[in-house]
């Protein structure tokens, strides 16, 4: 989920004092525009602090004499920031695969977990790379984390929390090839990475080890999604509060509502309906907790892309940016929502 996700994004702008005259046009785009090879993910739009004049709306600057003033233009229409069609066609197309490997081969979605985790792998690790110098080994962890969704889904709990301890040390091993500059950075990073990814990936895989597990992987899915798209529908037409000015301008505290809302009923729903002995007030909790581990995940990453100084982790999905774009709600909503389940409805 994205920073446009919650309400109109920004208008990033470029704004001069009045002695200067108006600027006409967007600020040049930087030397990262300008080079065929530029790197694929977007920086960060910087937007400027404008003096208010009262009503919300920019202080227009005053024209200088050498120039006329400018006829003034009507309000943009509020727009979502997003290809809003490449979106709903990607997401589709994803529906379809998870939904074909969940109920036609149980075991097949597996192999969907781990293409997921390594791609988020080496997106994450690039990124670090290219924004901080960070050198956080890919291979280990790449290996690793398909250890750790392979041992939860086979040994459980046991075997995801072995795979992990072993996936560290062998990132701190594989790091001993480089020189020692930066070493504990490196380190730290991927350990990080490890855990961030891969491992709160594998409690998907514990969900689908229950006897109706693809009934619950498709409720975490789709709590997921319908918190969302609450955010998002109800923070794009009525937010007017920021939630998080400072992290994520986007959002809005209109659309956390319309989040808690969405994914609440959709929770009745899923646990009565869906879920072998579950309840519609067990669904009205899980809806509560997924909507609020969602927000806290989709903020948490927006701080790294904030800290990174990028508006998305890649552009692999049309419409939606990279795969840690998509996975910054979802991992963190895994184990609660595993958690949740085992204690309303067992394991």
């Amino acid at each position: 989920m994205n920073d446009s996700s919650w309400g109109a994004p920004p208008q990033a702008g470029h704004w001069r004092p009045p002695e200067m005259g108006p600027v006409q046009g967007p600020a040049s785009a930087g030397p990262a525009y300008d080079e065929p090879a530029a790197q694929q993910t977007r920086p960060m739009p910087i937007v400027p602090e404008v003096p208010d004049a009262g009503d919300g709306e920019p202080m227009p600057s005053t024209p200088s004499p050498q120039q006329p003033a400018q006829p003034h233009k009507a309000p943009r229409k509020k727009r979502a920031g997003r290809d809003l069609r490449a979106a709903i066609g990607v997401g589709v197309g994803l529906g379809v695969v998870i939904a074909a490997s969940l109920f036609i081969v149980k075991a097949a979605f597996i192999g969907v977990i781990v293409i997921a985790v390594v791609v988020g792998l080496w997106e994450l690790t690039s990124r670090l790379a290219e924004r901080k110098e960070i050198k956080a080994p890919l291979v280990p962890l790449a290996v690793g984390g398909t250890a750790m969704v392979v041992a939860g889904y086979v040994r459980g709990p046991e075997g995801a929390w072995v795979a992990m301890a072993l996936t560290a040390l062998a990132v701190l091993v594989w790091r001993m090839a480089e020189p020692p500059d930066g070493y504990l950075r490196d380190v730290t990073a991927g350990v990080f990475a490890a855990f961030y990814v891969p491992f709160l990936a594998t409690f998907v895989a514990l969900m689908l080890t229950a006897d109706d597990g693809p009934q619950r992987v498709l409720t975490f899915l789709l709590l997921t999604v319908v918190s969302d798209t609450g955010a998002y529908a109800i923070g794009w037409r009525f937010g007017k509060h920021k939630l998080a000015p400072r992290i994520s301008p986007g959002k809005t505290r209109e659309g956390l509502l319309g989040a808690v809302s969405f994914a609440m009923a959709a929770g009745a729903l899923c646990m009565q309906f869906m879920i072998d002995d579950g309840t519609w007030w067990q669904g009205l909790l899980l809806g509560l907790a997924v909507a609020a581990s969602a927000t806290l995940g989709d903020l948490g990453e927006s701080m790294i892309k904030r800290d990174l100084g990028i508006k998305d982790m890649g552009t692999l999905l049309p419409g939606h940016g990279g795969i840690m774009d998509r996975l910054d709600s979802l991992l963190p909503t895994a184990p609660v929502v595993w958690l949740l389940m085992v204690i309303f409805v067992g394991s």
